[in-house]
């Protein structure tokens, strides 16, 4: 009877053991980012901007898998309101190696990136969201050691850029205030592609 008890202890520390390595592994993986699309290749110009929220804005801090987190709620980490050439009041401004700006309703961003491809502190997105019950629009930017890159590369032959960018954004303050708000609990990340962009200067 008492090796009975004990295997069965052994049995439930073994199990334990196992869920608790489960859940590391699940939290200390590298998590596996949905590659923004165009909605319709084809259709130039075009183009796709989403925003990946942290881990720890995340539904249980972020442990389940991207893909599977996709499949609960339907927007694997993202906000549920990204943007891209199809939303309402879509427009194109800057277009350049070294700057990009991509606007709808409600939403402005802007990239900036120096000489050397490092991203620049005038590098900004204007976004609306519901915090606290609450709807918000915050303006966010860049740490003062900025994470992030824009690469776009001209087509053979033509003055029209396809890309794709990155970029972290550290702080967020109320746009309508000017204040700094204590979100997000970690930086957000912004990326996207784009494709038969005009080059244009401004």
């Amino acid at each position: 009877m008492g090796g009975m008890k004990t295997s069965m202890k052994t049995s439930l520390i073994m199990i334990a053991l196992a869920l608790l390595v489960c859940l590391v592994w699940l939290v200390l993986r590298p998590d596996e980012p949905i590659t923004p699309s165009v909605s319709d290749p084809s259709r130039s110009p075009s183009f796709a901007v989403n925003v990946e929220k942290p881990r720890l804005a995340r539904f249980l801090f972020g442990i389940l898998p991207t893909k599977l987190e996709a499949k609960l709620f339907g927007n694997g980490g993202y906000l549920e309101t990204a943007f891209d050439h199809a939303s309402r009041g879509a427009k194109i401004g800057s277009v350049g190696h070294d700057r990009l700006e991509l606007s709808a309703d409600g939403w402005d961003l802007l990239i900036e990136t120096d000489g050397e491809g490092r991203v620049g502190p005038g590098t900004r997105l204007v976004f609306p969201i519901e915090l606290a019950e609450r709807q918000r629009t915050l303006r966010c930017r860049p740490a003062d050691r900025a994470t992030g890159y824009l690469h776009a590369t001209a087509r053979a032959g033509s003055d029209v850029l396809d890309g794709r960018f990155l970029v972290e954004l550290a702080t967020c303050e109320n746009a309508e205030t000017g204040m700094v708000i204590e979100w997000p609990p970690a930086p957000l990340t912004v990326r996207g592609r784009f494709e038969g962009l005009p080059h244009v200067r401004r």
